[in-house]
């Protein structure tokens, strides 16, 4: 089991939270006619959220993973992404929750794509005009769940 979160297009996703996790539900059949190990599908945005993401999780597949892939296989930070048109979903091992839930927000402001938090507390989380993310289910920001202090 891992622990996963997704970056997406703001631009495709629905705003709702039921039409949202629909969506959601659609984008992880992973049905579209592509390899998902490739940013080079994906939009500029989640692209370069990609490429910075890497830097410190490293991809596990895909023409971006390390070229010494198989003697780090087993290190902590070696993330599994999927990759599709309007969404970058990432399996990070469960000892990664802590680095990897900060990082991620951190890029996604960065690089204003929106945030779901698919294994903790399903936050869905948009960027506004002025490119900070606002939850759409949730009233007031909330901690990671396994921050409980």
């Amino acid at each position: 089991m891992s622990y996963d979160l997704m970056v997406f297009n703001p631009q495709k996703a629905p705003k709702s939270e039921p039409e949202f996790l629909e969506w959601y539900d659609q984008q992880t059949e992973w049905e579209e006619n592509h390899s998902y190990d490739d940013p080079k599908i994906t939009s500029i945005e989640l692209r370069n959220w990609f490429m910075e993401m890497i830097a410190e999780f490293p991809a596990m597949n895909g023409p971006h993973s390390p070229a010494d892939l198989d003697d780090r296989i087993d290190d902590e930070e070696i993330t599994d992404y999927s990759v599709g048109k309007d969404v970058i979903y990432s399996a990070f091992r469960w000892s990664m929750a802590e680095r990897a839930y900060p990082k991620m927000l951190e890029l996604a402001k960065k690089h204003k794509v929106g945030f779901y938090d698919a294994s903790g507390d399903g936050n869905i989380l948009f960027p506004n005009e002025n490119g900070i993310l606002e939850s759409i289910n949730k009233k007031a920001e909330s901690k990671p769940w396994w921050k409980f202090w």
